[in-house]
């Protein structure tokens, strides 16, 4: 081969090579956590959980380093929140681009879900965050704290009927205009959360200053009770979240005859940490003698941890630790009158 035509071989193999280059680069720049920190962003896609859910379902991120999202729709409006959170849902509209950028402080698994009523599967529509690195903050987070049932030993597929039921419906406001002075571990949180109303019951009933009341008397002091642990704000946080994510099979009255409630959606092993089928009826939070027996540290394991058996997914790596509680507060009103009348 002639010098001339090896030099021009030569200076085609460089060029070719030079203009290859910046695109490989790029490529494993944007890939890398690198990229994202720079500017690079991940297109996630919001459909329907029949249609597929988020596209992809599976993220990674670096604890440190911002994880820029590109969000869009390709049916209908969804929301996109980031679970055990308490920032705003940001909102996802078809056709349009939504960007959100996420920063973790400590590694582990990160549940993000759709927070608007997109179809009969809504609660489907989840994606996990699996963030690496090495933590940043010195206390331990809250969401790895061990649940109150745990450490209460509570089983909460077991049976817990109240023996004893109220004529009526309680009246917190009867309650309090009695006047009678309990005993201040009575009106604490602890004590609260880790006893059910039929247990107070049987306590205050024992307690002389109730001696003279009669049982439906001492069920409204167990109202009040309960209504003291309950800050308004708290309710309100509780109906929101209950008519967001529990209405459409719990039904807005709470008595499991949401639209959904007669045929639940199949389940598959693993998904939402429920083994079962979703065959049985939802829960109906009206029914006294069930619900008057379940103690708020119950109900609330019963929510983090998911339904064993039914359509109820587990909602722990979803909600704070906060909203949890919230949401149980929110379902005694529907054994419990805190109406001031």
């Amino acid at each position: 081969m002639k010098k001339e035509n090896l030099a021009r071989l030569v200076l085609l193999l460089l060029l070719a090579f030079a203009v290859s280059l910046p695109a490989g680069v790029y490529w494993a720049y944007s890939r890398s956590a690198a990229g994202r920190a720079a500017g690079n962003a991940v297109e996630l896609h919001a459909r329907m959980p029949e249609a597929g859910g988020w596209t992809p379902a599976n993220l990674t991120a670096v604890v440190g380093q911002p994880l820029r999202l590109r969000l869009t729709s390709d049916d209908v409006v969804h929301g996109f929140v980031l679970g055990q959170s308490t920032e705003p849902s940001a909102e996802v509209k078809p056709g349009e681009v939504t960007e959100v950028t996420l920063m973790f402080d400590r590694p582990g698994p990160y549940t993000f879900y759709c927070d608007r009523w997109c179809g009969p599967n809504h609660w489907r529509m989840r994606g996990t965050i699996e963030v690496t690195g090495e933590t940043q903050q010195t206390a331990q987070s809250t969401a790895n704290a061990r649940p109150l049932f745990v450490t209460l030993g509570i089983d909460v597929d077991a049976p817990h009927p109240s023996d004893v039921l109220p004529e009526q419906k309680p009246l917190a406001a009867r309650g309090a205009a009695l006047g009678i002075t309990l005993p201040g571990q009575y009106l604490t949180l602890e004590y609260y959360r880790a006893h059910s109303p039929v247990a107070v019951w049987h306590a205050l009933r024992a307690e002389p200053v109730t001696q003279a009341l009669t049982d439906q008397k001492v069920w409204d002091l167990v109202a009040w009770v309960w209504l003291s642990n309950a800050a308004p704000e708290v309710l309100q946080l509780g109906w929101k979240g209950y008519a967001q994510n529990c209405a459409a099979c719990h039904g807005e009255s709470g008595q499991g005859n949401g639209v959904l409630a007669p045929t639940p959606a199949p389940m598959s092993p693993g998904v939402g940490g429920d083994m079962g089928t979703g065959s049985q009826k939802p829960i109906d939070f009206t029914d006294a003698r069930q619900m008057l027996g379940a103690s708020p540290a119950l109900l609330q394991g019963k929510l983090i941890r998911g339904g064993m058996g039914t359509g109820m997914p587990s909602w722990g790596p979803v909600f704070t630790e906060a909203q949890s509680w919230a949401f149980v507060d929110y379902l005694w009103t529907f054994q419990f009158d805190y109406s001031d009348r």
